[in-house]
């Protein structure tokens, strides 16, 4: 399925831009041990996440490229699961694997995301900022999209 979105403002806790004091280096940088020991090697990523907003669709998780449960990679929080897909990113005509990241919504504590966003950890990109519409293409059997 062939999706059309916009990349909008995030908190910049994955990143580290947020400025959140309890992850000076972004999220991702402190979860990425966790990732690669279980076989995600997010090594030719960009350590932060391009938020899409996908409005007016919602998604419905239904199988994960990736599914790793009971991370416990925080002093600050409990234990969290994490779903990854699949997903092509296309951006100024180009075509870019990547990952939608999703920490699990049945176990994230912090920074609640919007139901039409999703979250993409991508290769190091230039020339991307807000308000640019990206397409992304999934396949149907891992997320289910619906209008609404």
């Amino acid at each position: 399925m062939k999706v059309r979105g916009k990349i909008i403002p995030g908190y910049g806790v994955a990143s580290g831009k947020g400025h959140d004091t309890r992850y000076p280096d972004g999220t991702l940088r402190l979860q990425y041990p966790f990732f690669k020991e279980r076989g995600l090697d997010l090594g030719n990523y960009f350590l932060g996440t391009l938020n899409i907003d996908i409005s007016p669709f919602r998604y419905e998780i239904k199988k994960p490229s990736y599914f790793f449960e009971a991370i416990d990679w925080s002093k600050h929080i409990p234990p969290e699961n994490f779903y990854f897909f699949n997903v092509t990113l296309i951006f100024e005509g180009n075509r870019h694997q990547a990952l939608v990241y999703m920490p699990g919504p049945e176990t994230k504590v912090d920074h609640e995301q919007l139901s039409t966003m999703l979250e993409i950890i991508a290769p190091p990109l230039k020339n991307m900022h807000t308000g640019q519409i990206v397409h992304l293409e999934i396949d149907e059997e891992s997320l289910e999209f619906s209008k609404g």
